[in-house]
């Protein structure tokens, strides 16, 4: 089991107080969980692009929080734990919001599953709740014994390293790097075995939703999909992540047509479903890169629509 080392933030954190309004400030701190790859700042670049100053222009107390960038869930998910005991002890609240995107969503689940005491509710954002159809992709045509597979671990390591140095955004204690373990734990059979331990808040049947409420865990969702005239229009054209994700669209074959590029539209699903067709790409939903997003799309304000949602929920 891995555990997080002690936290030491790099720009603590500011509360709700001093803030233009208080229409956003929830009763207990938003936790924002990256996905692989995550950062929380490399150089002077956010993960969560505009996100968090619109979140705590409206009274939010907001904790942008890092993980291994390549890693398994559930290693992710105790590191995450640690964080959250942190948090919590510096801000003198017994709870949580955790909002995840991507594999971070499977690691919010973990948290809640271990700790549901700490946890006030779990959002997922594209989260692969039931794996992604790249990275089955990726196992079949680029398997971890194959030439083509050690390539492509090798970079992915190389580029998890990269990142960890240009980190400036959360100091502290190397985390470690996994790439067979991350990718692992994305793939559709791995997530059914991680489904196995922590099954709270899926749905019952594909495409449905899930319970809203679980342990006293309240859990949401919400993903994209990419959308021909919109999701390719906008800033879009001038985003090569955005092309990145058209191509990844095609090796899916169950969800065909109904993908943001890496996660299904259905897998997605998780508690009460906010929306699982908005026009945004993978990247996009967290308003990368720079902001440069299709046609109409405004991922930021659904994260403030929803800060709105939790705090009316007493959460």
């Amino acid at each position: 089991m891995v555990i997080a080392a002690a936290v030491v933030w790099a720009d603590p954190p500011r509360t709700g107080a001093g803030a233009m309004g208080q229409e956003l400030a929830t009763r207990y701190p938003l936790v924002l969980v990256p996905g692989m790859f995550g950062f929380v700042r490399v150089l002077l670049y956010p993960y969560w692009f505009g996100i968090v100053p619109a979140l705590r222009k409206g009274g939010a107390q907001v904790f942008p929080v890092q993980v291994s960038p390549l890693h398994s869930s559930e290693v992710r998910g105790e590191q995450l734990l640690a964080i959250i005991e942190d948090i919590c002890q510096r801000t003198g609240t017994d709870k949580v919001n955790l909002i995840g995107h991507s594999q971070g969503a499977l690691d919010a689940r973990y948290a809640a599953t271990k700790r549901p005491d700490r946890i006030a509710s779990v959002t997922s954002v594209a989260g692969p709740n039931h794996g992604s159809e790249l990275a089955d992709h990726l196992e079949r045509t680029a398997p971890g014994d194959s030439a083509r597979g050690r390539l492509l671990k090798a970079a992915l390591h190389g580029l998890a390293v990269l990142l960890a140095w240009l980190e400036t955004g959360w100091r502290r204690d190397p985390l470690p790097i996994d790439v067979h373990a991350s990718h692992q734990s994305l793939t559709s059979a791995g997530v059914a075995l991680f489904n196995q331990a922590c099954p709270q808040g899926l749905p019952d049947t594909w495409g449905g939703e899930g319970p809203g409420e679980v342990n006293g865990v309240r859990y949401y969702s919400w993903s994209g999909t990419l959308q021909p005239g919109l999701t390719d229009q906008g800033r879009n054209r001038f985003d090569g992540s955005n092309r990145f994700c058209r191509l990844f669209a095609r090796s899916f074959v169950k969800e065909k047509g109904h993908c943001d590029g890496m996660v299904g539209r259905f897998s997605s699903h998780l508690g009460q479903v906010i929306g699982d067709d908005y026009p945004l790409d993978h990247l996009d939903i967290v308003n990368q890169s720079l902001g440069a997003v299709g046609k109409g799309a405004a991922p930021v304000r659904l994260f403030t629509e929803h800060a709105a949602r939790l705090k009316a929920a007493g959460l």
